[in-house]
């Protein structure tokens, strides 16, 4: 798996998720305690928290979601956070490695690596042997 150095963009995008994070943080009922930032190839970044239920979505689900519906394809970077995170940043679950896999595998993912230091990864590469879909 090829391990990509976090740039000082990297960083800003941290920075965003952990903004949209705290403005909408809801301790205690646990509705959106994950902050998500998504940056486009065109420079644009999309911002998303979890919403938390019997059914509930993760935050890189409803971030890739709001850039989707505002026409966008091509995404460069995307990382979760919450602030008592290892650097603050979340790794995806396997939920959403698949969504990531299926929308986007060549988008690379803020994560910490085994020593706890920050690399990006390609989304593809988070989940082998992932499903897809049998084209007939």
């Amino acid at each position: 798996m090829e391990r990509y150095p976090i740039t000082d963009p990297d960083r800003e995008l941290i920075r965003l998720a952990l903004e949209v994070l705290e403005k909408n943080f809801d301790d205690g009922v646990y509705n959106h305690t994950v902050g998500c930032a998504l940056r486009c190839k065109n420079g644009k970044v999309y911002k998303g928290v979890n919403c938390d239920g019997i059914h509930g979505s993760c935050a890189e689900y409803i971030t890739v979601g709001i850039a989707i519906s505002a026409g966008e394809r091509d995404f460069d970077t995307i990382v979760a956070v919450h602030e008592k995170a290892t650097n603050c940043v979340l790794s995806p679950c396997g939920n959403c490695r698949q969504m990531l896999f299926e929308y986007c595998p060549d988008t690379l993912v803020i994560v910490n690596d085994e020593s706890g230091q920050l690399v990006k990864v390609k989304a593809c590469d988070l989940l082998p042997f992932a499903w897809q879909p049998v084209m007939c």
